[in-house]
């Protein structure tokens, strides 16, 4: 075999046998494991996307409560969504959600289609959502790909290329259709990923216990930690951000981000990115002017708060200001709102605004008792 490409001799038996009696025995007690209800499989999966079990699982079961039924959520308000999303992060999956939803009412008859062609064609749903929600919820012999059978393909099969590359991902998509056998193919694709999730870890793999130990072939060759194949990864960029709380008769000014694009739907402090050559007070004016139409006058600093995103990283410092003068409008935004402190509660922010919500309220309750 010529170095770099992909091994595919293996008995697809000698995988799946293993796979699923280790899957029957070791399979985690997951609430949307409990059901076949392909609306309460779908929520899982679009939650799962960029986030671990452990993490979603709470999300996942405020969710179904509030919204049981594909009908439900379409009906709600995307705000509603997006509040009871707030804190998952990765907001367009909720938006997307939202309108699939409402797509299979229009579209569907309010019914989840089982087809990978019609899974496909609804908002927020890839090839591997797809093929997870027509084998677990539906039966269907489809396939699926993510970054978990992504590592224990490379590591079974000895895959020594980038699975980035498109010809490695359709080979990996190959695979996966081969090894998944005509009966329970929901379970065997659980398994699989349970597997990547609970065993064949990024780092220090625990084959010891694998069920597949006995026919990986990175473990046979020692190669088990160097693959997959990692790219080198670039420097993340770091933007300074800067926020104003521009308070007004004792209520704050909040506005509300387009819909499209990152955190879109989401209500924030207005503000925006500093540029070179800026001080952070003269970027808030800017901002600010730029984004309502409103001058201010920026006083004290409430907090510098770091928070990291997919692909970029941001310094956001908040100040404290008051309205000086102008109308507010909607150059920047969506909508914006004079709102009393107690309830910014009740709207949809990004995690680095909640921290600064958090800020607020425990230094106005300081400043009840000390009075």
């Amino acid at each position: 075999m010529a170095k770099g490409s992909v091994q595919s001799k293996l008995s697809p038996s000698a995988i799946r046998r293993p796979l699923l009696r280790w899957f029957e025995r070791e399979a985690r007690d997951l609430p949307w494991r409990r059901t076949r209800d392909p609306y309460a499989i779908w929520v899982s999966e679009i939650m799962l996307q960029q986030t671990r079990v452990p993490a979603a699982v709470p999300y996942y079961e405020r969710f179904v409560r509030r919204f049981p039924t594909v009908h439900t959520l379409a009906k709600a308000p995307l705000d509603s969504v997006l509040k009871l999303w707030e804190g998952l992060g990765y907001y367009s999956r909720a938006r997307n959600l939202h309108r699939a939803a409402r797509e299979i009412i229009t579209r569907f008859g309010g019914q989840i289609p089982e087809t990978r062609a019609e899974l496909l064609s609804l908002p927020g749903i890839g090839a591997y959502t797809a093929g997870a929600i027509s084998s677990i919820a539906f039966g269907r012999r489809e396939p699926l790909v993510d970054g978990n059978v992504t590592r224990v393909l490379c590591r079974v099969f000895r895959v020594r290329r980038n699975p980035k590359e498109a010809a490695v991902q359709k080979k990996l998509w190959s695979l996966a259709e081969e090894l998944l056998p005509s009966a329970r193919p929901g379970d065997f694709n659980q398994a699989l990923m349970e597997l990547g999730s609970e065993v064949c870890l990024p780092r220090n793999p625990l084959c010891d216990i694998c069920p597949l130990r006995k026919v990986c072939l990175a473990r046979l060759h020692g190669e088990q930690a160097r693959l997959p194949v990692r790219p080198r990864t670039k420097p993340i960029p770091c933007h300074t951000v800067v926020v104003g709380v521009i308070e007004r008769n004792g209520r704050i000014l909040i506005d509300k981000r387009r819909s499209e694009g990152l955190l879109g739907g989401l209500w924030e402090f207005p503000g925006g990115k500093k540029r070179s050559g800026e001080s952070l007070e003269e970027a808030l004016h800017r901002e600010v002017l730029e984004e309502i139409g409103i001058r201010i006058r920026v006083g004290g600093p409430v907090a510098t708060i770091d928070h990291a995103y997919s692909h970029f990283r941001v310094r956001l410092h908040a100040f404290r200001c008051t309205y000086a003068s102008g109308t507010p409008q909607c150059f920047g935004c969506d909508a914006v709102k004079w709102v009393r402190p107690g309830d910014l509660r009740r709207y949809a922010f990004p995690a680095a605004n909640k921290k600064i919500i958090q800020i607020l309220q425990t230094s106005r309750r300081c400043g009840s008792a000390q009075s």
